[in-house]
């Protein structure tokens, strides 16, 4: 932990100056074209393997030695405010509010756009504690918990993953206009926090949603004496000292009995438990830091809340306390099942997975059909497998040396927290792919040498024999390759818990994603909604006669579902 600086008190609820607002007749961008519609990032695609391999090297290298929150702090010295939603634009009090919380976005355009479609309608049926139905209403404040937008942190991307997507679902609003408020993951990282300052921290119009925040973190100050803290952990899950003093500024302004959902990017409450005995990195410290800071003043941490693992689970303390993990913003669904996080330390309690534990099994077995999901995979497959031939053709030391590089290098694709598994894993995966390379290459020699006897002139064409060997590998490696690698994931996962990330970002799925729905009401009673879509839509239609401040595109494939709660709302007196 960064020591704090000390600093004077901030004075509550300094409002930074308003946005300029955009005409109403500005005109939009044009809606994207079926054919112009990012599809799922292919992140076994040699382009995206590539591209984010050097971007997290660089910010590894770089970003936490050039840490843009501190500049942040101090372009913003004199704004160290707290927004204050207790009080209507016309002075009266705010007796309730709405929120919705997005986390996880910016992927493909299909579940991009559907969680952006169904946060935007006017009213939504869910279920109440007591599993009654109830209308939700679409938030006065949008929230987005972090990784806005993937593979890496761009301009293009945040404009055709998450601009675009949210600026077709409400361009425009009428007084009083909804706030949003970010917080960065570390893919928004990849740049330095570029795009994501100049997107939500420069006082500009998010398309229909107003931005504040001269941060990439900030403090919310809601009716019935709740709070929401957001946090920005950068790469390292590290929160700097100004952030901290930040903070106890914040907590200056809080009253005994006040209670608080706090925001983070990551669940560190999963990956700690996950975690716990292979990287003792891996902590929830800077979290129970800050629960101190807000407990000396009587504050209470009733809600943790975070995305970053791309599906729903909820944990919860016989307290009352909640931990949860919401990250199904668009991105690529995550796996439910894998690590045993049933019980995590503290005395909290799986309540709620989704999806459900046996439906991310059963999805785990798509692997089987990687090279069909991957088929640009077969690119880096096919070349091990062709260099692996060449290797063995060469003799000598390129015999031994070549077929090592190989096996290592599966090896450093292995699981990296458990380091068993790295080594006897990676070793057997590596194993496995050399002998299918050595099995295709006794193949082509095979098919080389009956074609030299069934061919007149053949050996009169130096290298044939060599070229037709290689194709023999590339192209058996291209399909061989893929499936090995589904199988790998498949076994690792299913069997081992391992890979969760990697077995779920090679099946691209784009359904099951959710939002969470937060409500406190006059009484001061905060209920958090769940809200799921089993199935994104595939195809959309134009709305007719849809005006700036309407969705341009709706529903248009009858397989696709409508929002229903995850599970009851979870109530807080």
């Amino acid at each position: 932990m960064n020591p704090a600086i000390p600093g004077p008190p901030v004075p509550p609820a300094i409002r930074t100056p308003e946005a300029t607002r955009p005409p109403i007749d500005t005109a939009r961008s044009a809606v994207p074209t079926e054919a112009n519609r990012r599809r799922m990032v292919g992140w076994f695609d040699p382009g995206p393997l590539i591209t984010t391999a050097l971007d997290v090297l660089v910010s590894t290298l770089f970003g936490r030695h050039s840490d843009y929150r501190l500049l942040e702090a101090l372009a913003s010295a004199d704004q160290n405010e707290f927004f204050d939603y207790t009080t209507l634009p016309d002075g009266r009090p705010r007796e309730t509010i709405w929120v919705d919380y997005v986390a996880d976005t910016g992927d493909g355009w299909n579940s991009t756009y559907a969680v952006a479609y169904w946060i935007t309608r006017p009213s939504l049926m869910a279920l109440d504690e007591a599993g009654r139905p109830v209308t939700t209403s679409s938030g006065d404040l949008l929230v987005f918990g972090g990784d806005q937008v993937y593979p890496t942190a761009n301009r293009r991307d945040y404009r055709d993953r998450l601009v675009r997507p949210f600026e077709t679902a409400r361009n425009y609003s009428t007084p009083p206009e909804p706030d949003v408020f970010a917080l960065p993951g570390n893919h928004d990282w990849y740049d330095s926090l570029v795009s994501f300052t100049r997107l939500f921290c420069s006082q500009r119009w998010f398309q229909g949603w107003r931005t504040r925040q001269r941060r990439s973190y900030f403090a919310l100050k809601l009716p019935g004496r709740w709070w929401l803290i957001a946090t920005d952990f950068q790469l390292g899950s590290d929160i700097d000292a100004l952030q901290v003093t930040y903070f106890k500024r914040v907590a200056s302004s809080m009253r005994p009995g006040d209670r608080i959902i706090l925001c983070t990017a990551e669940p560190h409450w999963v990956l700690s438990e996950a975690y716990r005995d292979l990287d003792p990195d891996v902590n929830e410290n800077n979290l129970h830091y800050l629960e101190r800071v807000f407990e000396r003043v009587g504050a209470n941490t009733l809600v943790h809340l975070a995305g970053d693992l791309h599906h729903y689970r909820r944990h919860a303390h016989a307290d009352g306390t909640q931990k949860i993990t919401a990250g199904g913003g668009g991105a690529f669904l995550h796996p439910t099942h894998g690590n045993d996080v049933s019980t995590l330390r503290g005395g909290f309690t799986l309540r709620t997975a989704y999806p459900p534990a046996e439906v991310s099994r059963r999805l785990t077995w798509r692997n089987l059909l990687f090279p069909l999901i991957n088929p640009r995979f077969g690119w880096v497959t096919g070349s091990i497998y062709a260099l692996a031939g060449w290797w063995w053709q060469t003799g000598g030391l390129g015999r031994l040396v070549g077929p090592l590089l190989i096996v290592v290098g599966f090896v450093l694709f292995t699981d990296t927290h458990s380091k068993w598994y790295r080594r006897m894993a990676g070793s057997l995966h590596g194993s496995a792919h050399l002998i299918a390379a050595y099995g295709l290459a006794s193949l082509g020699a095979t098919l080389a040498e009956y074609l030299a006897g069934s061919i007149p002139g053949w050996q009169s064409w130096p290298g044939l024999s060599t070229l037709v060997v290689g194709l023999v590998l590339f192209g058996g490696g291209w399909v061989v390759g893929s499936c090995l690698m589904g199988l790998y994931l498949l076994v690792s996962l299913n069997g081992f818990g391992r890979h969760s990330n990697e077995a779920f970002s090679a099946l691209r799925i784009e359904d099951y994603k959710h939002f969470v729905r937060l409500h406190v009401d006059e009484h001061g009673h905060l209920r958090i909604f769940p809200l799921g879509l089993d199935r994104v839509p595939r195809r959309w239609k134009p709305v007719p006669n849809a005006g700036p401040e309407d969705a341009q595109l709706e529903p248009d494939d009858p397989r696709a579902s409508t929002p229903t709660s995850i599970e009851p709302a979870v109530l807080f007196e």
